[in-house]
């Protein structure tokens, strides 16, 4: 069973990690003194879970997250540097500060470094988040102690629950395109108008095809505006939609 530590302050550790291709050690002091911050741990950046869900919905959230005062949303696993930095490249989480426990200190002085040899994967954190106020453990949420890698307690819906259950979440916004389609810039520019992040999911990338449009929009033309599930439609619709 890992232990809960609600109350006591985060371990001091030293992260050695690389900014612009320099060496920057960070203190625990330096992340979280004097700030509210909500850290949440995972086994392994590129794993399955944690680039589908876990890390995806911290980052939708931030906006949120920083409109209940929250100061940073720190993403932790045992992977060196480079393998972070790589990941959130890869990932295109802006919002998130990523964190590289190489060595395990942090995750061993929270208890929650775990062996994953039957994986292959060594000595890894146990999937955990956190709220952190001045280095102090406000609230906890440790994923129960089942084998595999449950994926329960930690995610970003049950921190937002927690902190504010009223608060306003953003829409989810998908929008199917095509290269060189006019009225595909015209809605893209009129969501960001009206501040509204979406995702783009063009044809031809991905294995997108005009079957796949048709497919799931029931149209052959583009864009094809989602909102919260919804279909709108193309650029007129959705110029509607807002009106």
């Amino acid at each position: 069973m890992h232990s809960n530590r609600e109350g006591q302050r985060v371990p001091q550790v030293t992260f050695h990690t690389q900014q612009n291709n320099q060496w920057v050690d960070v203190t625990t002091d330096e992340l979280f003194a004097g700030k509210k911050v909500i850290v949440f741990a995972l086994p392994g950046a590129f794993t399955p879970t944690c680039s589908s869900t876990h890390l995806p919905r911290y980052n939708e959230l931030a906006p949120v997250f920083a409109r209940e005062g929250v100061d940073a949303i720190i993403c932790l696993s045992v992977n060196d540097t480079f393998v972070m930095n790589a990941w959130q490249a890869d990932q295109d989480a802006e919002n998130i500060t990523f964190i590289p426990d190489g060595n395990g200190d942090f995750s061993k002085g929270m208890e929650m470094l775990v062996d994953k040899d039957e994986l292959g994967f060594g000595q890894r954190s146990w999937r955990y988040s956190m709220l952190v106020v001045d280095g102090v453990i406000e609230k906890q949420f440790i994923e129960p102690d089942v084998p595999g890698d449950p994926f329960q307690v930690s995610d970003a819906d049950t921190m937002l629950n927690y902190i504010n259950a009223e608060a306003e979440q953003p829409k989810r916004v998908s929008v199917l395109t095509k290269p060189g389609c006019p009225h595909c810039t015209r809605a893209k520019k009129l969501l960001q108008e009206k501040g509204y992040s979406y995702e783009e999911i063009e044809l031809g990338a991905n294995g997108l095809s005009y079957s796949s449009l048709a497919a799931i929009s029931g149209q052959g033309t583009t864009p094809q505006v989602f909102i919260d599930g919804q279909r709108i439609g193309g650029a007129d619709e959705l110029e509607q939609y807002f009106n």
